[in-house]
């Protein structure tokens, strides 16, 4: 590896506030805020939206989508012409 290119990797906490869920791992990421870890080091905090804490994929919950609305928005703005063509 070249020398003075490469970031450095510190370790980073990461906070999923939405679902309570927090990590330590190795980062690049910055951030002027930290948080004392249960080890009693403290450590830059970066807090995210998601995480797999949160994410309905892994989580197995699922939202609403209204796809009736989306369908008949399509058809107002394209009409059935392109269905009934195919």
């Amino acid at each position: 590896m070249r020398t003075g290119i490469h970031p450095d990797s510190r370790p980073v906490v990461f906070r999923d506030r939405a679902a309570g869920f927090a990590f330590l791992t190795r980062s690049t990421a910055h951030s002027t805020r930290t948080v004392e870890w249960e080890d009693g080091n403290t450590y830059p905090v970066i807090d995210v939206e998601i995480s797999s804490a949160s994410h309905p994929f892994y989580t197995g919950t699922s939202r609403v989508v209204d796809t009736a609305g989306r369908v008949e928005r399509f058809e107002r703005r394209y009409g059935r012409a392109a269905q009934v063509r195919g």
